[in-house]
């Protein structure tokens, strides 16, 4: 893996009733926050894994604190308050931080992709070799990852716009008007409805854990 590789994961506290909640139907409040939580562990493993010592988690919402999040975070993970704002703001805030800390590059995902292995940040990293930016297409028109080689705010300006079929065509817009050379990874599923639940626990490389939360439904 790259010198100097950080690894950033974006996550809400597992509280009952604000994570996940189009997997209500399915799941109901509490398991949702269980679904969360297991999606918040394996995501900050990957991050200690690609990124050994500089590993971070930016939490929200306001008013969350660290005790929501360390039973579910392993050693070696920095935890701080993503900031306020939208989800763009918070975006810009928080790779802000890392990148103030340790020069890039640096992965930045949230906890909806439960595929996340090692080879996706060594693509990523590959990829940043030659561009400033790097995006991992979601097949719901977002991304499950973003790649940065210094801070670029401008990528994360979407304003009302985070959420629609078209995040990533905007973002990816976003870095060309900023003059940054951008590359894309291979496309990947989130987690995000019932229907994701099912392709997903069809996938031999789901986690055992949020495999048995969501076939216990």
């Amino acid at each position: 893996m790259s010198v100097g590789l950080s690894a950033l994961v974006m996550a809400k506290a597992p509280r009952p009733g604000t994570v996940k909640t189009r997997m209500q139907p399915l799941l109901g409040a509490d398991g949702c926050a269980a679904l969360q939580a297991a999606l918040i562990g394996h995501a900050a493993r990957w991050a200690v894994e690609v990124a050994p010592g500089a590993a971070y988690l930016a939490y929200g919402p306001d008013g969350a604190v660290e005790e929501e999040l360390l039973p579910h975070v392993p050693d070696g993970v920095e935890l701080f308050p993503d900031g306020e704002g939208d989800l763009g703001e918070k975006l810009a805030h928080a790779s802000a931080h890392v990148l103030g800390e340790r020069p890039g590059p640096l992965l930045v995902v949230g906890t909806d992709m439960p595929l996340l292995a090692r080879a996706h940040a060594r693509g990523a990293v590959e990829a940043l070799g030659e561009a400033d930016v790097c995006f991992g297409p979601a097949l719901d028109g977002g991304y499950w990852i973003v790649g940065l080689r210094a801070p670029c705010p401008e990528v994360f300006s979407l304003g009302e716009r985070w959420g629609g079929a078209d995040v990533l065509e905007r973002s990816i817009d976003l870095a060309r008007g900023a003059g940054l050379p951008t590359a894309l990874l291979g496309a990947e599923r989130d987690l995000d409805d019932a229907a994701d639940a099912r392709a997903l626990l069809a996938d031999p490389r789901l986690p055992p854990r949020i495999a048995e939360i969501l076939s216990g439904a």
